[in-house]
């Protein structure tokens, strides 16, 4: 059970905690009280070590510790500012139910010897009230205020690791795409241009000219091959928004439909990834729209939060439904890379087709 003590002033407010329990300690007059505060306090620190390195049962044991001698200070030599290390010690903890025996203890000790001394109308104890009401609000409150920060970074830390899980996620699924593709791409072509190539050498003395048309056939498979495979490096590099509506426009251009759409396209909160799935979804919407809708003007438009970004492609043409899913339309491809990080894919109808794509900002890629 690791803490940490905070920066800034925290380190001077513990310091001088720590020389105060000796100057109420010499205004008694007694030497044997004296030594028994003296004592109590170097085992108090003590013990407040040993709590600060334990687990399971022995927080109880060692914080019971610490209450006892913090009452024994506070009626002995009104020192109540023990009870300001065993509230922050208190907030510290990790198990919900020690935490809530541990505070209700301290909370009732501490109220008992506060009224013993109100009470008993002690001088010394009386002088300092101000400081001794300020002790006990934060007797009260600074646990459960620690005990939630504690909480809170345990859950960003979870965060922190979904986060990473999901990019070695998204990773893995680039390095299978860039498999499959591959596969896809080079694949049969390299089959082909072997088998093309072991024919051609068995007839290169029977039949030449056979022969030479074969050679043909490899070297224009080879060329194939190779345009495809600079197209798909080309397409890992990752698509801006900015630069595929220049190839929406040409698309609508060459369809006849007028494209209505913002000068420019602000992307402030998208990483590449995240850019690189709405350039590929919106150029599948603006497929559509020309293939299927029969419109003559399409709206594309872009809405950011500090949470999400809203893509619409919207046209005035006779409408796709979205049980269409699975016709060649592209839309299921959509909604899967959409969903992949978390996004959603909305059709509606009204006065034509409305594809609407959210993709929220949390879901980060690493390159």
């Amino acid at each position: 059970m690791q803490k940490r003590l905070s920066s800034g002033t925290s380190p001077y407010i513990w310091a001088v905690l720590s020389l105060l329990p000796f100057y109420f300690i010499f205004q008694s007059s007694s030497t044997k009280e004296i030594i028994i505060g003296i004592a109590l306090t170097i085992f108090f620190f003590i013990t407040f070590r040993f709590a600060f390195i334990s687990n399971k049962w022995p927080v109880y044991l060692w914080t019971c510790i610490l209450i006892a001698i913090s009452m024994t200070m506070t009626i002995l030599f009104q020192f109540v500012y023990f009870a300001f290390y065993i509230a922050y010690y208190n907030g510290n903890i990790k198990s919900r139910v020690a935490f809530i025996t541990l505070y209700v203890i301290h909370l009732v000790s501490t109220t008992i010897a506060i009224n013993y001394n109100i009470v008993l109308q002690n001088e010394t104890f009386l002088k300092q009230l101000p400081f001794i009401v300020i002790v006990y609000i934060s007797v009260i409150l600074m646990p459960f205020n620690l005990f939630n920060r504690k909480k809170q970074e345990v859950l960003e830390e979870k965060l922190k690791d979904a986060n990473d899980r999901i990019s070695e996620l998204v990773k893995q699924e680039e390095r299978q795409r860039i498999a499959r593709d591959l596969h896809d791409t080079l694949g049969q072509k390299l089959s082909m241009i072997g088998l093309k190539s072991d024919l051609a050498s068995k007839l290169i003395s029977k039949d030449p000219e056979q022969a030479r048309s074969e050679l043909k056939d490899v070297q224009q498979t080879a060329r194939t091959a190779l345009n495809e495979v600079r197209k798909m490096v080309s397409s890992m590099r990752g698509i801006r928004l900015k630069d595929e509506i220049v190839l929406v426009k040409q698309i609508l251009k060459a369809a006849q439909i007028e494209l209505v759409s913002d000068e420019e396209f602000k992307t402030a909160h998208l990483s590449l990834f995240l850019e690189n799935i709405l350039s590929m979804c919106m150029k599948e919407a603006v497929t559509n729209v020309v293939k299927h809708s029969q419109a003559t003007s399409c709206q594309i438009s872009i809405e950011q939060s500090s949470n999400e970004t809203i893509l619409t492609v919207k046209d005035n043409g006779v409408g796709f439904k979205e049980n269409d899913f699975g016709k060649g339309s592209g839309l299921l491809g959509m909604r899967e890379r959409l969903e992949f990080v978390n996004g959603t894919l909305e059709i509606l109808e009204e006065e034509g087709t409305t594809v609407v794509m959210v993709v929220p900002h949390d879901v980060k890629h690493k390159g």
